[in-house]
């Protein structure tokens, strides 16, 4: 099984405990899956910025970068616990239906989430809290 590297927001909890929960999963199994929060990834190498990585979930996977549902999926079917899901959403009818979902909603909530926890970050700074 070829290496997979997962590329996350650390700074999102609710990014930081799913995947605090696959890792826990991958380290238990020995399963060859890296964790690389965005600040320790070399998102250059991708063509990401730390927005862009930001903005979505990111698995590299056989030399190449996926992001959104296909990168869970990718993820996914690396963890035997986990194929199911990936089996899951990627038929058909549910394919699209969980990428618009991810797409239109839970990617923009969860970025506009990140964006909020910056901006209080930077005012507490700021105001030399």
């Amino acid at each position: 099984m070829n290496q997979t590297e997962v590329i996350y927001n650390a700074e999102c909890p609710i990014c930081s405990r799913e995947v605090g929960a696959y890792r826990r999963h991958a380290q238990a199994r020995g399963l060859p899956i890296r964790f690389s929060p965005l600040d320790g990834a070399n998102l250059a190498r991708w063509g990401l910025s730390a927005e862009d990585a930001a903005r979505r979930f990111h698995v590299v996977q056989d030399g190449r970068l996926i992001s959104g549902v296909p990168a869970f999926a990718a993820l996914w079917s690396a963890m035997p616990r986990y194929r199911w899901l990936a089996w899951l959403v990627t038929r058909p009818g549910l394919r699209g239906v969980a990428g618009w979902g991810y797409d239109r909603l839970a990617a923009p909530l969860l970025y506009a989430m990140h964006r909020r926890r910056q901006a209080r970050a930077l005012h507490k700074r700021a105001a030399g809290g």
